[in-house]
């Protein structure tokens, strides 16, 4: 099963795939990060092995893509309609492939996402595995700020001290803030966190082409700004998961990069440790940070294979 097309979400256009050897399998839906940045291009190199056990989709989100390609004047995004394309998504799916319910496979802005999404809608998913989990703003930035800081103090490395300084601790109006703590957090990660195969960032045929390159960057640059806000005010800030309370009606199954500085562990596990769920997995990956890589997706797949996927049956 190969299906590719452009599906009717929230009055727009949203494009999705699924694939997977047969149509009955489990649904796993994979809500990428960002915001802005789809796997869809590179889904066959990272997630291909998982098709012969799931239904694999991929889904370009609003602002993102070649979603963002054929509704290229979005509307600013709210993460409520952002969750609410979500769960007409996971409707969709329901429906069109003859399944009761789908799995969420999020990580990073997706654990947001995806949070929203099995509050509002339990009934619609089998279980959540979460990866690269925010929880809160500021809490997560500062975690990072700091963490960063005192490593760059640590290594004498004078460069980065006086630019996060210049920055001073978050919250942040200046919405070039944030980029700068992420290119700092990414040359950390990289010094102790196994990097992912460099042909995994080899965009599919389809996704490569001049037109779906620039679809992808201009997405890409919207969907941050709408992220951070000009002013700070974007929908990061609005990042509040314990607000919406500790008790979940499904399965939550979390995977955490023990080098991953974006969503440091220690945040996220006092998050898991917070809430309530039928089922709970705690998997901490010691040569990951916040990126995708080998180990952590190895460690996704097997939750899914170990823990989810036999409850289905």
């Amino acid at each position: 099963m190969n299906e590719e097309s452009f599906v009717r979400i929230g009055g727009i256009e949203q494009w999705v795939t699924i694939k997977g050897s047969c149509r009955d399998n489990p649904v796993v839906l994979v809500l990428h990060g960002g915001p802005g940045n789809p796997i869809s291009p590179f889904a066959d190199a990272l997630y291909g092995p998982w098709e012969k056990d799931v239904t694999l989709v991929q889904w370009d989100q609003r602002g993102a893509g070649k979603t963002f390609g054929r509704n290229p004047d979005n509307a600013p995004l709210t993460i409520e309609g952002m969750a609410q394309d979500g769960i007409e998504v996971a409707t969709y799916l329901t429906a069109h492939l003859g399944q009761k319910k789908v799995v969420l496979v999020v990580g990073s802005w997706s654990s947001v996402l995806g949070v929203h999404m099995a509050k509002a809608r339990p009934e619609l998913f089998q279980a959540y595995i979460g990866t690269g989990q925010l929880v809160r703003n500021p809490d997560n930035q500062i975690a990072s700020y700091q963490k960063v800081m005192a490593l760059a103090r640590a290594a004498g490395d004078t460069a980065t001290v006086t630019t996060l300084e210049a920055l001073g601790p978050p919250p942040w109006i200046n919405p070039r803030a944030f980029g700068t703590l992420r290119r700092a957090t990414r040359v950390y990660e990289a010094k102790t966190a196994k990097p992912a195969p460099k042909a995994w960032w080899a965009p599919a045929a389809p996704y490569a082409t001049d037109a779906a390159q620039a679809d992808y960057e201009a997405g890409e640059e919207f969907s941050f700004i709408q992220f951070v806000g000009m002013k700070g005010d974007g929908m990061l800030s609005h990042v509040d998961l314990p607000a919406l309370g500790p008790a979940f009606a499904i399965p939550m199954h979390f995977v955490q990069g023990s080098e991953d500085l974006v969503t440091t562990p220690e945040v996220a596990r006092a998050y898991y440790d917070s809430i309530t769920a039928p089922r709970k997995t705690w998997r901490l990956v010691t040569d990951a940070g916040h990126d995708p890589n080998e180990s952590l997706l190895a460690a996704q797949h097997d939750i899914l294979m170990t823990q989810v996927l036999p409850q289905t049956r």
